[in-house]
């Protein structure tokens, strides 16, 4: 169907607008909201459908707590009554009535008023939600008319829930509105679509799906929005991981305007999307925050250069530097490669060895450290030396550090505080390093098919990982295989099985228990890390709280 039939159909036509909003950026928010308004009424929709909390951004926290927010986010409202001239807005924002309860709200913007509100009903408390921390819940389905049809508003959760779908069933609503800032996690789409598939099997109602985009800390939004008809088959779909505007049109039985999935060619769709998620987390958190740019240490691993590969696909060559800090227990292959990753990419690259660096410390410790032998503790300086001069060039260049560390490592604590954990951002945070390396094997992919060199060489995905901070050192002469222990720390972090589920499932007890202890005693490092980019269900940072001082001993 065309855009010209759209326009002149008297159907009822819905644009879906996929917003990256900006979170407490109210007048931004509002000038993108007014553009997309003005775009959908330009393709012939009578109602423009914004996300869950577009007025704010997803989630304001705190921010909720101010007055003199909540006082700009009603002045915000007005301004987009205004846009609500010749089409009809729905518009997710925190709501405050007479008597100074909050709700979390969608509002019916028509012919230039405010015409009703919705207050979501489902207020989810769990993982990365703390909804009843702010906002009260609302208790009752609200619906309009439109060209004949009979339109309810929900909110995101609200639908999770077969009694609010009955509700508006009950009402006689001819179709749903849903308004999501639904984070990602790996696996989360399919998850979306069978819950809305399930609340129209009971009801029969089609669902119209709009989610926000866009990276906010840790968060990851990917949009997806959709459209299902009456009998659960999608009519429209929307982008991952982009911002756009999709038009649905009532009589219109198959509608796809625009819309692309991000299927992989060689069937790695997974890895597509969880690629595209750091992409878009990096670009968010970097642009967000006003920096122009961003440094890294380039150690010729495996992490460093799928980082490097990230940083330059999200942010362009031009706005990354990476820094090659040799020690005296570097390879010589570890230097090459971390160039020959910088060149391929086309980034600015240095070589600062940290010798004269080390022994400058080593200098002034030595009266301190007299008597004492050897330790981990000349390795944690030469890791310091590396994050003091990191930090100094971030400073200097106002550019954002990232760090490289990945789950597996944050979760044993095989990190340095304030040495490569030193940092801004976090991109492999939430990354098991066994998914790093398939996660560059995937990247490498790409380039192929795209007629271009490899960005990760060979035998940095094929030699042993080393952290370099000591004569032959290798991962594994601290840590049990990868293979082993990212399985462990799947059931135990993310699936929260204790000590004997695992040894049940056929781990050896010494090892999972001195895993488990590895992961419980470094706690204090992990809640001094930087925020990082939330990819599984159970990452480390909002959505895994534990405390740091605990007696708790899993068996």
């Amino acid at each position: 169907m065309s855009i010209e039939s759209i326009k002149n159909s008297q159907n009822l036509v819905i644009a879906l607008a996929q917003t990256n909003p900006h979170v407490g950026a109210l007048q931004k928010n509002i000038d993108q909201m007014v553009e997309f308004a003005k775009h959908a009424k330009r393709e012939g929709a009578d109602i423009v459908l914004f996300p869950e909390l577009s007025l704010t951004g997803y989630p304001p926290e705190d921010l909720l707590l101010r007055p003199g927010f909540l006082q700009q986010v009603e002045d915000g409202m007005q301004q987009l009554v205004e846009a609500a001239d010749e089409i009809s807005l729905v518009v997710g924002h925190p709501l405050r009535d007479r008597s100074g309860l909050l709700y979390n709200a969608a509002t019916l913007l028509r012919g230039q008023k405010i015409e009703m509100s919705y207050c979501k009903q489902e207020l989810p408390n769990y993982g990365v939600f703390d909804e009843k921390r702010y906002f009260a819940r609302g208790d009752a389905p609200v619906l309009f008319e439109h060209k004949g049809k009979s339109i309810a508003i929900t909110i995101c959760e609200d639908l999770w829930h077969q009694k609010v779908m009955q509700q508006i069933s009950n009402a006689g609503a001819d179709l749903v509105l849903n308004l999501n800032a639904s984070p990602y996690h790996a696996g989360k789409r399919g998850d979306r679509e069978e819950i809305i598939r399930k609340r129209i099997g009971e009801s029969g109602i089609p669902v119209v799906y709009v989610n926000q985009v866009g990276g906010q800390d840790e968060l990851i939004f990917d949009g997806g929005s959709f459209v299902m008809n009456g009998e659960g088959e999608k009519i429209v779909c929307g982008e991952f991981f982009t911002e756009g505007l999709y038009i649905y049109d009532s009589a219109e039985e198959y509608l796809c305007l625009s819309a692309h999935s991000v299927d992989d060619p060689e069937g790695d769709q997974e890895l597509s999307e969880i690629y595209q998620a750091l992409i878009l987390a990096v670009k968010d958190y970097v642009g967000k925050n006003g920096f122009p740019g961003v440094v890294l240490g380039l150690s010729g691993g495996i992490d460093s250069a799928l980082t490097l590969a990230i940083a330059v696909d999200a942010l362009g060559a031009d706005n990354v530097e990476g820094v090659a800090m040799p020690s005296r227990y570097s390879a010589q292959m570890s230097v090459e490669d971390a160039e020959i990753e910088a060149n391929v990419l086309g980034i600015d690259f240095r070589i600062i060895p940290i010798k004269q660096t080390f022994d400058a410390f080593m200098d002034t410790l030595s009266d301190e450290f007299d008597g004492y032998g050897v330790d981990a503790t000349e390795e944690n300086i030469q890791a310091r030396c590396r994050g003091v001069i990191l930090m100094a060039i971030a400073n200097k260049k106002n550019r954002m550090l990232l760090t490289t560390g990945n789950k597996s490592e944050m979760s044993v604590g095989y990190a340095t505080l304030y040495g490569d954990m030193a940092g801004g951002f976090a991109p492999l945070k939430d990354i098991s390093k066994l998914l790093v390396y398939r996660l560059a094997e995937w990247r490498n992919r790409q380039a192929k098919e795209r007629g271009q060199d490899e960005v990760i060489p060979q035998r940095v995905i094929d030699r042993p990982p080393s952290a370099e901070l000591a004569p032959d050192q290798k991962d594994s002469d601290s840590l049990p295989p990868y293979e082993i222990l990212d399985q462990i720390l799947e059931r135990y972090i993310e699936q929260e099985q204790c000590a004997e589920e695992i040894i049940d499932a056929g781990f050896g007890s010494e090892v999972v228990n001195r895993i488990i202890g590895m992961v419980n005693g470094n706690e204090y490092k992990r809640r001094q890390a930087p925020p990082g980019a939330k990819i599984t269900t159970r990452a480390f940072g909002r959505d895994r709280r534990y405390p740091i001082t605990s007696g708790f001993r899993s068996r």
